[in-house]
């Protein structure tokens, strides 16, 4: 079999890049995945001159030699780099087929996982570690002042509390991201939910001086808009962002939820706050897990740094949008896009 039947047969079975290789290193032939990882120009180049990623040449040529898998990571080019594993078979006295395998996915997926296990080893260790204090400091304390004792049990109390929504959290986002692939199968009655979740929050707003205003600014006010999903987890969308605009606002300040259509006819939800605002550099980094703009402070309020993490994930799974904008000093608003339920 000739090099180009070669391609022409089982370049399209496999995603991966298919090369094929003469032992001066000139590439002879290639199939669509390498040409999109390498580019255009690839076939009857020599792969000395390929500069796509940096040590890219020197880690094939090595393997060629070698006739031994290789795994590698470029250097950053473009402002990005590859992890690839490089296999090869000798084909023929003077030409060797090469396999590229991108394994950059697995590999961020597999550093993700590390840094998430060690956010939520932190996460737990820190208020375990204050419980464990204070409980071995009561035991050898027999005699200590009933008011004292009273004030490390709550203090207790709180951290076990903090454990506890941490572990809810971890569960709600475990839960929607495994399932984010699946297209939601209820309806949700979206002004309806929106208004009773103002009304349920308004009263925890009273307390701080804060007024929730809510505004419908579609042309049929009188409709209910009707949207494809789960009634507990768009509430729990709604009940995250008021949540969060409640903690991040001025005091005695309003905090408006806005409705209207967009010009795709989507649905568009607003909640504004007036507060100190968020840097634009922080902002697209807010919906990551354990992600604070100010760790103290997030912690003071009783924050897991998994609410937003959760509102991305279940509008991702509704088919909808999150965007954050914000002016320091001013307002900040989240805005939720979802599409109408069409049948």
């Amino acid at each position: 079999m000739y090099e180009k039947d070669l391609i022409k047969t089982f370049g399209s079975l496999v995603e991966d890049a298919l090369l094929v290789i003469s032992h001066d290193l000139i590439i002879k032939d290639a199939n669509a995945a390498s040409i999109r990882l390498l580019g255009d120009q690839v076939i009857g180049t020599d792969l000395n001159q390929q500069i796509v990623y940096s040590g890219l040449a020197e880690e094939l040529a090595a393997c060629i030699h070698s006739k031994k898998p290789i795994e590698f990571t470029t250097s950053p080019t473009r402002n990005h780099y590859r992890h690839i594993r490089a296999r090869m078979m000798s084909w023929g006295e003077d030409t060797v087929i090469v396999l590229l395998l991108d394994m950059t996915l697995q590999h961020n997926l597999e550093k993700m996982r590390r840094d998430f296990v060690a956010n939520v080893s932190h996460e737990l260790r820190s208020p375990l570690t204050s419980l464990i204090g204070f409980v071995e400091t009561i035991q050898n304390s027999p005699d200590m002042e009933l008011s004292v004792r009273e004030r490390f049990l709550n203090i207790m109390d709180e951290e076990a509390k903090r454990m506890s929504r941490l572990i809810d959290d971890l569960m709600s986002l475990s839960k929607v991201e495994v399932d984010e692939h699946l297209v939601p199968e209820g309806r949700v009655f979206v002004k309806s939910l929106l208004q009773s979740t103002v009304n349920a929050m308004s009263n925890r707003a009273l307390k701080t001086g804060h007024d929730i205003r809510f505004r419908d600014h579609r042309e049929q006010q009188n409709s209910e808009p009707v949207i494809r999903g789960g009634n507990d987890e768009i509430m729990e969308v709604f009940q995250n962002l008021l949540d969060n605009a409640l903690k991040y606002s001025f005091p005695s300040s309003i905090i408006n939820v806005e409705m209207h259509d967009n010009e795709q006819g989507q649905l568009v939800i607003n909640i504004i706050n007036q507060g100190e605002g968020i840097k634009e550099k922080h902002i697209p980094r807010l919906t990551e897990r354990f992600y604070r703009v100010d760790k103290g402070r997030s912690r003071q309020m009783g924050g897991t740094g998994l609410g937003l993490a959760i509102v991305k994930h279940i509008i991702n799974k509704h088919r909808g949008q999150l965007m954050i904008s914000s002016q320091l000093n001013k307002e900040t608003i989240f805005k939720v896009t979802l599409p109408y339920l069409t049948d």
